[in-house]
Protein backbone atom coordinates (compact mmCIF):
# COMPACT_ATOMS: atom_id res chain seq x y z
CA UNK A 1 0.00 0.00 0.00
CA UNK A 2 3.19 2.49 0.49
CA UNK A 3 2.51 3.14 -3.10
CA UNK A 4 -0.74 4.17 -3.54
CA UNK A 5 -0.95 6.66 -0.73
CA UNK A 6 0.40 10.13 -0.53
CA UNK A 7 -0.10 12.63 2.34
CA UNK A 8 -0.50 15.88 1.68
CA UNK A 9 -1.59 17.45 4.56
CA UNK A 10 -2.37 16.62 8.45
CA UNK A 11 -4.15 18.92 10.88
CA UNK A 12 -5.02 17.91 14.65
CA UNK A 13 -8.47 19.53 14.97
CA UNK A 14 -8.91 18.33 18.99
CA UNK A 15 -6.01 17.15 21.50
CA UNK A 16 -8.19 16.43 24.20
CA UNK A 17 -9.39 13.20 25.90
CA UNK A 18 -7.73 11.92 22.54
CA UNK A 19 -6.68 13.54 19.20
CA UNK A 20 -8.64 13.93 16.34
CA UNK A 21 -6.56 14.49 13.16
CA UNK A 22 -8.26 15.76 9.72
CA UNK A 23 -5.87 13.90 6.71
CA UNK A 24 -5.69 15.26 3.01
CA UNK A 25 -4.18 12.29 1.08
CA UNK A 26 -3.82 10.91 -2.47
CA UNK A 27 -5.19 6.97 -3.15
CA UNK A 28 -4.55 5.61 -5.81
CA UNK A 29 -7.03 2.89 -6.70
CA UNK A 30 -6.71 -0.42 -8.21
CA UNK A 31 -7.42 0.87 -11.92
CA UNK A 32 -4.18 3.23 -11.51
CA UNK A 33 -6.29 6.45 -11.27
CA UNK A 34 -5.62 9.04 -8.32
CA UNK A 35 -7.85 10.83 -6.14
CA UNK A 36 -7.64 13.25 -3.72
CA UNK A 37 -9.69 12.02 -0.14
CA UNK A 38 -10.30 13.90 3.21
CA UNK A 39 -10.62 11.48 6.27
CA UNK A 40 -10.43 12.15 9.87
CA UNK A 41 -9.28 9.90 12.32
CA UNK A 42 -9.97 9.72 16.26
CA UNK A 43 -7.35 8.15 18.07
CA UNK A 44 -7.68 7.18 21.93
CA UNK A 45 -5.05 4.52 22.28
CA UNK A 46 -5.50 0.88 21.82
CA UNK A 47 -7.96 -1.27 24.48
CA UNK A 48 -8.44 -4.42 26.06
CA UNK A 49 -11.42 -6.58 26.85
CA UNK A 50 -12.38 -9.66 28.47
CA UNK A 51 -14.93 -12.19 29.46
CA UNK A 52 -13.97 -14.34 32.63
CA UNK A 53 -16.69 -17.76 31.99
CA UNK A 54 -16.95 -20.20 35.20
CA UNK A 55 -17.54 -23.38 33.63
CA UNK A 56 -18.89 -25.25 36.42
CA UNK A 57 -21.86 -22.62 36.79
CA UNK A 58 -21.81 -21.50 33.12
CA UNK A 59 -21.58 -17.88 34.50
CA UNK A 60 -20.00 -14.69 33.24
CA UNK A 61 -19.01 -11.62 35.23
CA UNK A 62 -20.04 -7.97 33.24
CA UNK A 63 -20.25 -5.17 34.24
CA UNK A 64 -23.02 -2.22 33.83
CA UNK A 65 -22.01 1.60 33.42
CA UNK A 66 -23.12 4.79 31.81
CA UNK A 67 -21.80 5.94 28.77
CA UNK A 68 -22.44 9.12 27.69
CA UNK A 69 -22.32 8.67 23.85
CA UNK A 70 -24.83 5.57 24.07
CA UNK A 71 -26.70 7.82 26.72
CA UNK A 72 -26.73 11.14 23.82
CA UNK A 73 -27.75 8.62 20.75
CA UNK A 74 -30.91 7.63 22.91
CA UNK A 75 -29.80 4.72 25.06
CA UNK A 76 -31.21 5.87 28.30
CA UNK A 77 -30.20 2.85 30.66
CA UNK A 78 -26.01 2.25 31.53
CA UNK A 79 -24.39 -0.16 29.22
CA UNK A 80 -23.79 -3.83 29.96
CA UNK A 81 -20.42 -4.65 29.05
CA UNK A 82 -17.24 -7.15 29.28
CA UNK A 83 -14.67 -5.47 31.10
CA UNK A 84 -12.05 -3.55 29.03
CA UNK A 85 -9.36 -0.32 29.55
CA UNK A 86 -6.95 1.24 27.43
CA UNK A 87 -3.89 -0.17 27.32
CA UNK A 88 -1.79 3.35 28.23
CA UNK A 89 1.41 1.92 28.37
CA UNK A 90 0.80 -1.44 28.87
CA UNK A 91 1.12 -4.86 27.13
CA UNK A 92 -2.18 -6.43 26.25
CA UNK A 93 -2.39 -8.63 28.68
CA UNK A 94 -1.02 -6.68 31.84
CA UNK A 95 -3.78 -4.36 30.52
CA UNK A 96 -6.72 -6.54 31.03
CA UNK A 97 -5.24 -8.62 34.13
CA UNK A 98 -5.49 -5.00 35.83
CA UNK A 99 -8.87 -4.33 35.03
CA UNK A 100 -10.52 -7.07 35.72
CA UNK A 101 -9.03 -6.67 39.23
CA UNK A 102 -9.65 -2.81 39.22
CA UNK A 103 -13.72 -3.45 37.83
CA UNK A 104 -14.59 -6.57 38.36
CA UNK A 105 -12.43 -7.14 41.86
CA UNK A 106 -10.98 -10.48 40.89
CA UNK A 107 -7.73 -12.03 40.04
CA UNK A 108 -7.72 -13.92 36.83
CA UNK A 109 -5.10 -16.83 36.38
CA UNK A 110 -5.43 -18.25 32.59
CA UNK A 111 -5.97 -15.48 30.40
CA UNK A 112 -6.27 -16.35 26.64
CA UNK A 113 -5.87 -14.19 23.96
CA UNK A 114 -8.13 -14.76 21.23
CA UNK A 115 -7.88 -11.64 18.67
CA UNK A 116 -7.33 -8.20 18.12
CA UNK A 117 -9.69 -6.45 15.75
CA UNK A 118 -9.84 -2.63 14.66
CA UNK A 119 -13.27 -1.91 15.95
CA UNK A 120 -14.81 0.84 13.72
CA UNK A 121 -11.59 1.58 11.29
CA UNK A 122 -13.59 3.29 8.96
CA UNK A 123 -12.62 6.72 11.36
CA UNK A 124 -11.74 5.65 14.66
CA UNK A 125 -7.58 3.76 15.14
CA UNK A 126 -8.05 1.68 18.27
CA UNK A 127 -7.40 -1.94 18.08
CA UNK A 128 -8.78 -4.13 20.68
CA UNK A 129 -7.29 -7.05 22.11
CA UNK A 130 -9.72 -9.64 22.92
CA UNK A 131 -9.27 -11.99 25.95
CA UNK A 132 -11.52 -15.13 27.59
CA UNK A 133 -10.90 -16.76 31.22
CA UNK A 134 -11.86 -19.17 33.56
CA UNK A 135 -13.08 -17.42 36.78
CA UNK A 136 -14.19 -19.16 40.35
CA UNK A 137 -15.05 -17.42 42.98
CA UNK A 138 -12.63 -17.75 45.14
CA UNK A 139 -10.56 -15.50 42.33
CA UNK A 140 -12.45 -12.83 43.62
CA UNK A 141 -10.33 -10.26 45.73
CA UNK A 142 -12.51 -6.87 46.25
CA UNK A 143 -15.77 -5.99 45.18
CA UNK A 144 -14.69 -4.25 42.27
CA UNK A 145 -16.84 -0.96 40.46
CA UNK A 146 -13.68 0.32 39.14
CA UNK A 147 -11.82 3.71 39.93
CA UNK A 148 -13.71 6.61 41.42
CA UNK A 149 -10.63 9.18 40.81
CA UNK A 150 -11.32 8.16 36.60
CA UNK A 151 -14.56 8.57 37.10
CA UNK A 152 -15.52 5.30 36.81
CA UNK A 153 -18.81 4.01 38.73
CA UNK A 154 -18.83 0.59 37.39
CA UNK A 155 -21.64 -2.39 38.80
CA UNK A 156 -20.58 -6.07 38.86
CA UNK A 157 -22.81 -8.23 37.35
CA UNK A 158 -22.65 -12.34 37.08
CA UNK A 159 -24.86 -14.34 35.06
CA UNK A 160 -25.42 -17.35 32.93
CA UNK A 161 -24.25 -17.35 29.47
CA UNK A 162 -27.72 -18.22 28.43
CA UNK A 163 -28.88 -15.04 30.18
CA UNK A 164 -26.25 -13.07 28.37
CA UNK A 165 -27.27 -14.44 25.03
CA UNK A 166 -30.40 -13.58 26.11
CA UNK A 167 -29.89 -9.79 26.68
CA UNK A 168 -28.36 -9.88 23.13
CA UNK A 169 -31.75 -11.23 21.45
CA UNK A 170 -33.66 -8.61 23.59
CA UNK A 171 -31.77 -5.50 23.17
CA UNK A 172 -30.03 -5.52 26.83
CA UNK A 173 -26.84 -6.20 25.52
CA UNK A 174 -25.90 -3.58 22.60
CA UNK A 175 -22.04 -3.16 23.14
CA UNK A 176 -20.34 -4.92 20.18
CA UNK A 177 -16.98 -6.22 21.64
CA UNK A 178 -19.21 -7.80 24.60
CA UNK A 179 -21.66 -9.30 21.52
CA UNK A 180 -18.68 -10.71 20.45
CA UNK A 181 -17.09 -12.19 22.93
CA UNK A 182 -20.41 -13.50 24.49
CA UNK A 183 -21.18 -15.13 20.77
CA UNK A 184 -17.49 -16.54 21.01
CA UNK A 185 -18.06 -18.23 24.08
CA UNK A 186 -20.92 -19.84 22.71
CA UNK A 187 -19.57 -21.19 19.75
CA UNK A 188 -16.29 -22.13 21.64
CA UNK A 189 -16.82 -23.51 25.27
CA UNK A 190 -14.84 -23.75 27.46
CA UNK A 191 -14.83 -27.32 29.12
CA UNK A 192 -15.56 -27.84 32.85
Amino acid sequence: MEDRIRIRSEEVLSDDWAVLKKTVLDYRRRDGQWETQIRQTYDRGDGAVILPFDPERSTVLLVRQFRYPAYVTGHREPLIEACAGLLDENDPETCIRKEAEEELGYRLKNVERLFAPYMSPGSVTERLWFFIARYTPADRISAGGGAPEEGEDIEVLEMTLDEALAGIADGRIVDAKTIILIQHLKLHPIPA
